[in-house]
């Protein structure tokens, strides 16, 4: 579908107006990416769009991944030849994670049969989580995590899926989360020692829980593979109204010579949210 089309058949859709505003689609739509930053939006922030709309929407604004997509989904992103930036689906719960023995049964035949579906539609990452900590501390819930991610880790190397730990800040959003400091999960990447293991760095969450986001990412980029964007306080668009200097970091991202994605993961205030999503892909774009 050429980008002609797009504009038709999103012209007919009375609830995407009403989402954009009224405004010419070329004008305020158009983005030319200088391909220092790979973008991406997370699914279920734009959940008012079915996922045919979102996926017209990413074409429409230039960029081709979306985030945080079940193996269900994948038929309906190769219809557009969008990527799963990250896969999901695999989990028990955002609180029921790794960090706990009693899950690693569950959560092993539950990420060995997802490995395989990414592998298998050609995708290459997949979330995790440690889940809460649940009274034991840093030490001990490193170490059962380490144990729960070693019985899949194989396949995942063998099938060249990433396992992409999320870190969550425990502050607002999580409490309780055992994952809620990137030292806590730099130590866990070292201690598997594997290429196929890495942080989904969420610069929202880390910057509520420790900021130094700058400095973070150009000390520890190696154990990066993934980044979340949101603005702070408010979890909400990544503008003047927050007070990360999102240009300075993704400014930051792409001198480290960064492959992976970057994806929005901004809950929308303005009634518009399609161009608040192109606003935020225009701040992205270093």
């Amino acid at each position: 579908m050429n980008r002609k089309d797009l504009l038709k058949t999103l012209a007919l859709s009375p609830f995407l107006i009403s989402m954009i505003g009224k405004s010419s689609f070329e004008e305020d739509f158009k983005i030319d990416l200088k391909q220092r930053i790979n973008h991406s939006v997370c699914r279920w922030t734009f959940s008012e769009f079915s996922l045919d709309e979102l996926c017209k929407i990413v074409m429409l604004l230039g960029f081709s991944a979306i985030d945080l997509i079940e193996p269900k989904d994948f038929k309906t992103l190769k219809k557009y030849d969008i990527n799963s930036s990250m896969c999901t689906g695999a989990h028990i719960s955002l609180e029921e994670g790794f960090c706990d023995p009693k899950n690693h049964k569950q959560l092993a035949e539950n990420y060995e049969k997802h490995i395989n579906l990414v592998a298998d539609a050609g995708y290459k990452n997949l979330i995790c989580f440690s889940g809460n900590k649940n009274g034991m501390n840093e030490e001990e819930g490193l170490k059962n995590m380490a144990e729960g991610i070693k019985q899949i880790l194989s396949l995942a190397e063998k099938r060249d899926v990433v396992l992409h730990l999320e870190l969550f800040n425990s502050i607002v959003n999580h409490p309780d989360y055992m994952a809620d400091n990137s030292a806590w999960g730099i130590k866990l990447c070292d201690t598997l020692g594997s290429e196929n293991f890495k942080l989904l760095y969420d610069i929202y969450h880390m910057q509520i829980m420790e900021g130094n986001i700058i400095d973070t990412i150009k000390n520890n980029h190696q154990y990066f593979g993934h980044y979340h964007t949101a603005g702070v306080p408010g979890r909400n668009e990544i503008d003047a109204s927050q007070e990360l200097n999102y240009k300075a970091i993704m400014e930051a991202i792409a001198e480290t010579n960064f492959q992976g994605y970057v994806a929005q993961e901004f809950i929308a205030k303005s009634e518009h949210k399609v161009k608040s999503l192109a606003q935020a892909i225009r701040i992205c774009d270093v």
